[in-house]
């Protein structure tokens, strides 16, 4: 007999217990993150977010945004050259931020530059990080003469800056290819020279913490229960490594947009039909003392604007992922 008098058969299951709260949801763990509390507490960090944000929608939107296509020759006309911005007396509304030499608006420009600048920068971090993290995997999780070797050959790439890097990729394209179209491989030319340059940080980064996250226990029992070293290194290793990689890859989009800009400026970059903004800064700079300054100052702008707020955002991840100052 219960306590409130109902009878109940004594070999009943016994009732079922409450449901307990419901687990929550990513999106909540998200919300409730020390990370995004501290991206809330920070104004300088949300600043930066929202101009990173505003160039990488304005990029990834420039032909629907854009007031002009500046890369369509068809659309050019020679007689708009040389128009200062909007506000001057001698501007054109057409051409808000101006135009350059052939008569291109250099707001459309930035747009489409940033789009370059930007695959460019994405596409040489990606490639640095794979890279650098399977060797760094590698050389921590094997160790001895594979160590060694990938060691030394980062020891060997630290000499090599990416300016020279570019330059002997690009002379050595040019020598082995019969017809070279530069325009269709200088993309690949700066994405290749520029994560060359950048794969020795996380390789040794990786290097490190596998060297410390392989002989825990977990890494341990799993290879008592025989499961390969490469799903060993991918599957339980690498998760545990990613934080530093991290920020490192945010830290690089920023120097991976500087050194394709100076490639640019340099000659070596994109070729001036489809310009990115350290393009339009080397063709700006011819005109700079001849009165025609906002060829080259808006991009350099957009430029110092893009990297400062994408190094901030670096800075932040790198101080918000550090334990010791929590």
């Amino acid at each position: 007999m219960s306590v409130d008098g109902e009878i109940r058969d004594p070999g009943a299951a016994p009732a079922a217990m409450a449901p307990g709260p419901a687990p929550r949801g990513i999106l909540t763990r998200i919300l409730d993150s020390d990370l995004l509390y501290s991206f809330r507490q920070s104004k300088v960090t949300m600043t930066a977010a929202f101009v990173t944000a505003a160039f990488f929608l304005g990029a990834l939107l420039a032909p629907w945004i854009a007031p002009h296509n500046p890369f369509d020759l068809a659309s050019l006309n020679i007689l708009d050259s040389y128009l200062p911005p909007a506000w001057d007396a001698d501007g054109d509304p057409r051409y808000l931020l101006g135009t350059d030499d052939q008569g291109r608006d250099i707001l459309s420009a930035i747009l489409y530059g940033s789009r370059i600048s930007l695959a460019i920068g994405f596409s040489s971090v990606a490639f640095a990080a794979v890279l650098g993290i399977g060797l760094g995997l590698l050389s921590g999780y094997v160790g001895g003469t594979t160590d060694t070797i990938i060691m030394r050959i980062a020891d060997v790439q630290l000499t090599f800056p990416a300016i020279l890097i570019a330059l002997l990729i690009d002379g050595t394209v040019r020598g082995l290819s019969d017809g070279f179209n530069r325009e269709a491989a200088a993309f690949w030319v700066l994405t290749f020279s520029i994560g060359l340059s950048f794969w020795v940080q996380y390789a040794r980064t990786v290097r490190s913490s596998t060297l410390v996250e392989k002989n825990k226990e977990y890494v341990q029992a799993a290879r008592l229960i025989g499961i390969p070293p490469l799903l060993i290194m991918l599957r339980h290793v690498l998760p545990n490594v990613m934080g530093p990689v991290l920020v490192i890859a945010t830290i690089n989009l920023a120097l991976a947009i500087i050194t394709e800009a100076t490639l640019s400026f340099l000659g070596v970059g994109i070729p001036p039909t489809q310009p990115s903004l350290g393009t339009l800064i080397r063709i700006g700079q011819d005109f700079l003392f001849s009165g025609e300054w906002w060829i080259t100052i808006f991009p350099g702008i957009a430029l110092a604007v893009l990297v400062l707020a994408v190094n901030l955002l670096g800075d932040w991840l790198r101080d918000a992922l550090n334990p010791k100052l929590r």
